[in-house]
């Protein structure tokens, strides 16, 4: 029989190595590296309260990811109480950029991945930005192989399609803003390939 001790830490030693991982699934979904830790926080805080319900020797990551993504949505059925950044503070907070190209372009990517419809936003930012594979992701979303990967598909066709069109939405956000998004999450998604 297993030692309850043993097993406490087992799990507690597994879930500690998923933070990476799921600061950077946080960030993807969230678009905001701040917000994305706090989801994460969130999301493992829930883990530990509910570790009765994991069974040992199913996928953790799986587990954890689907907490998240709870989180996550729960937070978005409750986000019409949420007051907007005040626009004066964020100019305050501008950083300086050497290549101000690069940010429109790292700006036009965020606007166009937020014009994908949420399914496929996701499977596409887990597949291609976080290196995960087709069947990682159908696991921790819950969908079916084939549907990740017609996801996926159509994702990649809608940006090249949206692009082509030039037809990209403004939210009038500042560009360095997308671009810190943007490498945040290339940051997130690099650490958690490593950790892996």
């Amino acid at each position: 029989m297993t030692n309850p001790t043993s097993a406490q830490t087992t799990f507690e030693r597994e879930l500690v190595s998923l933070i990476p991982h799921l600061r950077a699934f946080g960030r993807s979904l969230t678009g905001n590296a701040s917000h994305g830790d706090d989801l994460a926080q969130d999301a493992l805080t829930k883990a530990l309260a509910s570790r009765n319900s994991y069974q040992p020797g199913t996928n953790m990551k799986a587990w954890t990811f689907m907490i998240l993504r709870n989180v996550f949505y729960s937070e978005k059925r409750r986000s019409w109480r949420s007051c907007a950044l005040d626009p004066e503070v964020a100019e305050r907070t501008l950083v300086s950029v050497s290549n101000p190209t690069a940010a429109l372009e790292l700006d036009e990517m965020r606007r166009a991945l937020d014009m994908l419809p949420p399914d496929q936003r996701e499977a596409l930012i887990l597949i291609g930005a976080a290196g995960m594979s087709y069947e990682e992701v159908a696991e921790i979303t819950g969908a079916a192989l084939g549907t990740i990967k017609s996801r996926v598909s159509r994702a990649r066709d809608r940006l090249a399609l949206i692009f082509a069109e030039g037809h990209i939405n403004e939210d009038h956000q500042p560009a360095h803003a997308a671009m810190a998004s943007i490498f945040h999450r290339i940051d997130g998604y690099r650490t958690a390939r490593q950790a892996a």
